[in-house]
């Protein structure tokens, strides 16, 4: 049995991670094939991106057959199957997301969707039976009106099928539509107001004769209509759709009922209470929206191109990659591009959240909305504008709200329940009086009936917690924190552990050497010689010894070059035979160590000259700033604190003392990590968060409970396989993500005990005849608007 591994992005190239339904559908497909035992994915790790992974009998399958029937899967896959993020206007609640999502179930082509309260759609739909158009059409079947579509449809052309499959990706913003102005959407409950408050001011006050029977029933209704009618028929369009109980229903039959026993005061205001509820629901949902869309979609319109020597202005869409394009001081960067000219200083807020410029040099990338504050820079455009880590991170935030926390899945299920119970609860509340009570009324019970009808409207529940949740969502956001759906928000309150990695999350991942020591040799003589040597390696601590050496290694020929994986380098210069590395190798060649080497902690490189022992350096790698204090505030969250890595066993303890991290294990391959954490899990009630870089840490952070990637703003590995990307570097970011969840958890919880405590009092005093409609009102409005005001808080909370 053979194995071969081919890259994902060569059989599917637009899939977003290898945790996509289409990723399994090739392997599903590959698997039919004769002479293929297994096929599964390897996860990206430091030299590959992701990869495919076919386990063969050579005898019955080749190579040239196995890559042929890959990209021929992955070309019948990608024609297939698309997906859409869509934001539409008017999903209110829970319920209607519920109803919304069941319809477009039923909807032929559609294989997945997820509906979410606050409005967004996920869909993924099968190319051969439906398309982009047809489902938009579908969606305002059902009534909704589409704001923004975000296309991601996989693309492949397997060399000489002569196809073409159209790559589309895109933002529509929509032009609002005519008349969607505040005033226009909030004139019918002020007209429903004045007529309300001049009806009473008659009935109370003023007391004209002619305000009786037919005139004051007909002043009442129409000013019942235009805040009655809008609700009726949404209720009326859901009940076709099969769903009986919705507040909507509920709402128009108490009201109905209120007029029918000549309440009509009462039946206008419960009414025009809660679409001033709905109209509160509705913008606070916007303003969540906003503050997140604000912060994050700052491209600009146009790029200045470089094209026959001039710059011309162009749209971001129509630059292609590997075109030159220039920033000026104080403009926004439009895609993401590497540096061509000196650098510059560039504000990236709207990425990290961090106020500080940072200095990007000459070779390195500049992502898309960060802002040039210091001199004119010209890029190398290196991603189409739908591919920059901004448009990613867009899609990620506004898919992240389809994505529903286990709290709102109960919520969710729990009003289809409760809601048809209290239906038939007021039923009985009216008729069952009859065979107990002597001097029945039926309208007197019918009220009260009415009454508990208001009251049992779950709205408070289906709207502020969703609510809430994208709240919670959009303050992390500000931090530079990316969660990946609600779910990941109500995990990371559970979390107990935290294991991180040392490398890049606690330490800068930057090498600088400490110390140069010379023994056999003089330092002038051999240190130049190590750094030539050094130069062929891409290792960090290779860097660090060749940028100390400086100039002083130019010149120098490296003959007969060698790498001896996990020991060191050796190889001739000037007829000099050369070896850097670490104490096994220098054991290895024969060259005597020093007891004061051996005896070093520190990260050492020792050198040999021609069978002589020239010197060592050691190298440290720098503590990030907030450290410390990331460390201890997570000691005060009761979060127990492991630190893991590659580097020795030395070195790693005396970074655990200074941060007073609980457990630290070094000498680790990423294998054993994954070994580490699985015993980690295996401890009784332990709820894991791993913190890695994204790329070397794939396996670990797949393992764990909650993935955090660190400094995942450039690394489209990072947004793919973690849970919640922090895009700094800063570790302080990781306990601050889990105060955001706790504080989102309690606000949530806070909310459902709120709107059961003073529903379930109402109800009582309902049933009673010791409340009335007025009370009705602000258990059922007064508790939705209390309940949004506190899920809105969590967006100006300071963490």
């Amino acid at each position: 049995m053979e194995k071969i591994k081919i890259d994902l992005d060569l059989v599917l190239p637009e899939v977003p991670d290898e945790r996509d339904a289409c990723v399994q559908r090739v392997i599903a497909a590959m698997q039919q094939h004769k002479g293929i035992e297994k096929a599964h994915v390897v996860p990206a790790d430091t030299q590959n991106g992701a990869r495919l992974c076919f386990h063969f009998d050579p005898d019955e399958i080749s190579l040239e057959q196995i890559q042929q029937f890959a990209q021929e899967a992955g070309a019948s896959v990608s024609r297939k199957y698309g997906h859409l993020v869509i934001e539409v206007e008017a999903i209110r609640e829970m319920i209607e997301a519920a109803v919304v999502e069941s319809q477009l179930k039923k909807v032929n082509g559609i294989v997945d969707v997820s509906v979410s309260a606050t409005g967004n759609i996920r869909i993924e739909f099968d190319r051969n039976a439906t398309n982009k158009e047809t489902i938009l059409k579908e969606i305002e079947r059902q009534g909704l009106k589409t704001k923004s579509t975000a296309a991601n449809v996989h693309t492949h052309q397997p060399e000489g099928t002569g196809e073409e499959v159209e790559d589309e990706e895109e933002h529509d913003h929509a032009p609002a539509p005519a008349g969607s102005s505040p005033w226009r959407e909030y004139l019918p409950a002020i007209i429903s107001f004045v007529m309300l408050m001049a009806g009473l001011a008659a009935d109370n006050f003023i007391k004209p004769s002619f305000f009786t029977g037919w005139v004051r029933l007909v002043w009442y209704g129409i000013a019942y209509l235009p805040v009655g009618w809008p609700v009726a028929m949404h209720g009326i369009r859901l009940l076709f759709k099969g769903d009986v109980f919705t507040e909507f229903v509920l709402m128009t039959i108490a009201t109905l009922g209120a007029f029918y026993i000549g309440e009509y005061p009462e039946g206008v205001a419960v009414m025009l209470f809660y679409t001033v509820g709905e109209l509160f629901q509705g913008a606070a949902v916007s303003r969540a929206k906003r503050s997140i869309k604000a912060l994050l979609d700052i491209r600009p319109d146009t790029a200045m191109v470089l094209v026959d020597g001039k710059y011309k202005s162009m749209r971001p869409t129509a630059v292609k990659v590997g075109d030159t394009i220039q920033i000026k001081v104080g403009e926004k960067v439009p895609l993401d591009g590497v540096i061509l000219n000196d650098g510059s200083s560039f504000n990236t807020a709207a990425l990290t959240g961090e106020s500080k410029p940072s200095s990007f040099r000459k070779g390195e990338t500049v992502l898309a909305g960060m802002i040039n504050q210091e001199k004119v820079v010209e890029l190398q455009v290196t991603k189409l504008f739908n591919d920059s880590s901004l448009a990613r991170i867009l899609t990620m935030v506004q898919e992240a709200t389809t994505r529903k926390a286990k709290t709102e899945q109960f919520i969710r299920k729990f009003a289809r329940v409760y809601t048809p119970i209290v239906v038939f609860l007021a039923i009985g509340i009216t008729l069952l009086p009859y065979f107990f009570v002597d001097n029945y009324v039926f309208n007197d019970w019918l009220y009260r009936a009415l009454i508990f009808l208001v009251i049992s409207c779950p709205c408070a529940l289906v709207i502020s917690i969703p609510l809430g949740y994208f709240g919670g969502i959009g303050a992390a956001s500000r931090k530079g924190i990316l969660f990946k759906g609600s779910n990941y928000l109500d995990l990371i309150t559970k979390v107990n552990r935290v294991v991180m990695d040392k490398t890049g999350t606690l330490t800068k991942g930057v090498f600088r050497v400490q110390e140069v020591r010379s023994f056999d040799l003089p330092e002038g003589t051999w240190l130049p010689l190590a750094a030539a040597l050094e130069s062929k390696s891409t290792h960090p601590i290779a860097a660090a010894v060749v940028e100390h050496a400086g100039k002083d290694a130019d010149g120098q020929t490296v003959d007969a070059l060698e790498e001896i994986s996990g020991h060191g380098l050796k190889g001739t210069i000037g007829g000099k035979m050369v070896a850097a590395g670490n104490g096994k190798f220098m054991q290895k060649l024969g060259i005597p160590i020093p007891p004061e080497a051996t005896a070093i902690t520190d990260t050492v490189v020792m050198v040999g000259v021609d069978g002589k022992f020239a010197g060592y350096i050691t190298i440290a790698d720098e503590l990030k700033e907030d450290a410390q204090e990331a460390v201890q505030a997570l000691h005060e969250m009761n979060v127990q604190t492991t630190m893991l890595s590659g580097d020795k066993q030395a070195v790693v303890d005396k970074v655990a003392a200074v941060l007073k991290i609980d457990r630290a294990f070094g000498d680790l391959l990423p294998e054993n990590k994954v070994e580490k954490v699985e015993q980690i899990k295996k401890e009784p009630g332990a709820v894991i968060a791993f913190v890695g870089d994204g790329i070397n840490d794939a396996p670990v952070l797949a393992l764990s409970d909650v993935g955090i990637a660190m400094g995942g703003v450039g690394s489209d590995a990072a947004i793919e396989t973690a849970d919640v990307v922090i895009q700094t570097d800063q570790p302080s970011r990781i306990p601050i993500a889990m105060k955001i969840g706790r504080a989102t958890n309690r606000v949530v919880w806070q909310n459902i005990a709120l709107a059961f405590g003073v529903k379930a009092i109402v109800l009582i005093l309902g049933a009673g005849g010791l409340a009335t409609m007025w009370e009705a009102v602000f258990a059922d409005v007064g508790v939705a608007l209390l309940a949004i005001l506190n899920a809105v808080r969590i967006q100006r909370m300071k963490f």
